[in-house]
């Protein structure tokens, strides 16, 4: 199997998409951060210290999707058309879900924009409650679905 992202002397490179069509191309992310009962009170009742923990978590998810080709090295810089970001409380862990759903019309997916995106909320939101819980854990980022593209639809 031949890697898109080596020439053919091995050398990295950035993968040229310029022959592909442009489709509509979108992709679900989701991942999990569990915390302490205590932590997980303070953000629901929005007692934390450092202002409202969900909407900064929102609003950094939808911002680490648009910088995700300054943070991965491979990635193209992409005109992205819309990012929806939700949080789900998940009380019997007790911890939160978040997903995020990038969209465009472009010549490549937005996966890695997605799992960004999920990656940079669920960190913000361990950054703003850490003194309270340091031993939160973040886990199962992952891809959700992805739709267009030629390698065709993708549901978990």
């Amino acid at each position: 199997m031949n890697l898109t992202h080596l020439d053919e002397k091995d050398r990295p490179k950035m993968v040229d998409v310029s022959a592909k069509d442009a489709t509509t191309r979108v992709a679900v992310a989701s991942g999990i951060i569990e915390m302490s009962q205590e932590a997980y009170d303070a953000i629901v009742s929005e007692k934390t210290k450092k202002g409202p923990v969900i909407q900064t978590a929102v609003i950094a998810a939808i911002m680490g999707t648009k910088k995700t080709s300054e943070l991965i090295p491979m990635c193209h810089p992409l005109n992205l058309s819309g990012i929806n970001c939700d949080v789900e409380e998940l009380a019997e862990l007790p911890g939160f879900k978040l997903y995020l759903n990038a969209k465009l019309t472009g010549q490549t997916g937005v996966e890695m924009e997605a799992l960004t995106g999920v990656s940079i909320g669920l960190l913000t939101i361990y950054d703003m409650v850490k003194a309270i819980d340091k031993s939160m854990v973040i886990r199962n980022v992952q891809l959700e679905q992805k739709s267009g593209g030629k390698s065709g639809d993708y549901q978990r």
